[in-house]
């Protein structure tokens, strides 16, 4: 079975694109890109090993969001993408998180 991986960003169509151009990683993609859709995710998937949140949310929603997540499921990790690397910069972050936290977890030890 696949890990799971949260995506989060302010607009439905970037993560939908995001997790469209990391199909070929052994993971199953997630998105929500507001609130209520994040806690519907956390409910519904119990399989979610990680969150990636993108830099175009206001920090206020991206900190209301942190605290959601650690309530919720405090069993998640939760990764903030930074500003500067722009929306070009999201798919390549989200790469270096999932390597260490969820694709070396799959290798046989």
């Amino acid at each position: 079975m696949k890990p799971v991986v949260l995506l989060i960003g302010r607009l439905p169509q970037v993560i939908g694109n995001v997790a469209q151009q990391l199909q070929h990683l052994p993971i199953e993609w997630l998105g929500a890109h507001d609130q209520a859709e994040v806690i519907h995710q956390l409910d519904a998937e119990p399989r979610i090993t990680c969150v990636v949140m993108g830099a175009g949310l206001d920090d206020s929603v991206r900190g209301a969001l942190i605290g959601v997540i650690a309530n919720r499921r405090p069993d998640v990790s939760i990764h903030l993408k930074d500003r500067r690397s722009g929306p070009a910069g999201l798919v390549p972050f989200v790469e270096r998180v999932v390597q260490p936290m969820v694709l070396e977890q799959l290798q046989p030890g």
